[in-house]
């Protein structure tokens, strides 16, 4: 396997990138276990190789615990990712990440559906389960 040298650190700033916070909200039904399903369907990043806009669809499930996500800071967040050069996996991977940073879930799963790009078509699946759930 040859690794490209083209790529090695220009993506180590994603983890620490300063992002729009995600605001929430009490969950006034802690005691239940039921599923939040969200469809983002416009997402969209920058492809780090070309600068050109990737675009896909996000699926969000999650059982909230003591919060809730707000839709409109999610939104914003969201939408923040339209100015930055960033691999699909990247991508899938730090949004789960600030969710879970934010509201704390049961569990969540984040599934980042792209359209083609230079003839593949990329799924990226990522999961959270908060230990002892």
């Amino acid at each position: 396997m040859t690794k490209s040298g083209d790529y090695e650190g220009r993506q180590d700033h994603i983890r620490d990138l300063q992002m729009p916070p995600i605001e929430v909200f009490r969950n006034i039904y802690p005691d239940k276990n039921y599923r939040i399903d969200m469809e983002i369907p416009e997402f969209t990043a920058i492809c780090p190789k070309t600068g050109l806009p990737d675009f896909g669809i996000l699926y969000l499930s999650y059982y909230p615990h003591e919060y809730c996500l707000e839709l409109k800071s999610l939104k914003d967040y969201i939408n923040h990712f339209r100015e930055i050069g960033i691999f699909h996996e990247n991508a899938a991977n730090r949004i789960l990440d600030d969710i879970v940073k934010a509201c704390t879930p049961r569990r969540a799963r984040l599934h980042a559906d792209y359209n083609i790009r230079g003839g593949i078509k990329t799924r990226v699946t990522v999961r959270y389960q908060k230990p002892g759930s």
